[in-house]
């Protein structure tokens, strides 16, 4: 099932299934969200919970137990349910079941809250721990973005301006998208820009940290622009597959897995640790941004 919300600059669609944003068009009706396409990708916007990535031979241990963890964990699929909607905001929940148990051993609760704001839609992430152990997990976004915004531009006219004198690291990856724990300079030109190209994601997903926490998808060519911002979040992702016309913008919480680890929860040094009882929330924000007052 999807919702709508709206308001005079956006309406959102977003699917119960995972919470998967399926629409973000503008107030001229221009859609900036990438559609799917089986031929490359199918999703759209989908949310990574309760781990980014993948892990090693599809396992990890927890207190000497192993267990198996799909792709970018269970949220994408999963139907979650209604907690509170109005025009212009929604929230989203998932429980734990007997599923979720199998696949990942914490009683949770976890809230997905959007809201717009004028030309901004904010995406907040609520975790709670209903069980009696500290909880390990992994969170975050993955919304593919159309590019170009305007038909008479092509992919490479664009670019991801990090701001001045940005200095990220790029954490290198193995060829089948493991850490490898070792970072490399991204290499930006005037220390700000990443010029979009195909060729840029021959190796999968570019994933940095040390990044600002802000960054904007833009052509010199055209006033369409997306500005993301993840002041919480410690990892970003870039991603765009098979030459289709869209790229991902990923703020993560967290990292897959190392190369030939199967990782123990409790040591894998990136992910969120939370103790019983308690919750966590953490927000990240996509500002559509042409000929409307921002």
């Amino acid at each position: 099932m999807n919702y709508t919300i709206k308001n005079q600059y956006l309406t959102v669609e977003i699917s119960t299934s995972g919470g998967e944003l399926r629409s973000v068009r503008d107030a001229e009706g221009t859609e900036y969200l990438w559609q799917g396409d089986p031929a490359s990708w199918e999703e759209r916007g989908p949310n990574l919970f309760p781990y980014i990535g993948r892990t090693t031979r599809q396992t990890y241990t927890y207190q000497g137990k192993e267990y198996h963890m799909p792709l970018h964990g269970f949220l994408i699929g999963s139907e979650m349910e209604l907690a509170d909607r109005t025009d212009d905001s929604l929230s989203l929940c998932l429980n734990t079941s007997q599923k979720t148990l199998e696949i990942w051993p914490f009683h949770f609760c976890l809230t997905i809250t959007w809201k717009l704001d004028g030309s901004t839609l904010s995406v907040s992430y609520q975790v709670e721990n209903q069980g009696e152990n500290t909880m390990y997990f992994g969170i975050g976004g993955h919304p593919g973005f159309h590019i170009p915004m305007d038909s008479d531009l092509v992919f490479n006219d664009y670019r991801i301006d990090f701001g001045k004198n940005a200095s990220p690291q790029q954490i290198l990856l193995s060829d089948d998208c493991f850490v490898l724990e070792k970072n490399v300079p991204l290499k930006l030109e005037e220390g700000r820009y990443l010029s979009l190209s195909h060729e840029l994601f021959a190796r999968d997903a570019i994933v940095m940290k040390n990044m600002p926490k802000e960054i904007t998808i833009e052509s010199p060519k055209s006033h369409r622009k997306i500005h993301a911002a993840f002041p919480d979040m410690d990892y970003l992702g870039i991603w765009n597959c098979g030459n289709a016309p869209f790229v991902c913008i990923e703020p993560w919480s967290s990292l897959p897995s190392r190369k030939d680890l199967v990782e123990d929860l409790e040591t894998q040094p990136n992910l969120i640790s939370l103790e019983a009882g308690k919750k966590y929330i953490n927000t990240w924000s996509v500002s559509v941004l042409s000929n409307i007052e921002n």
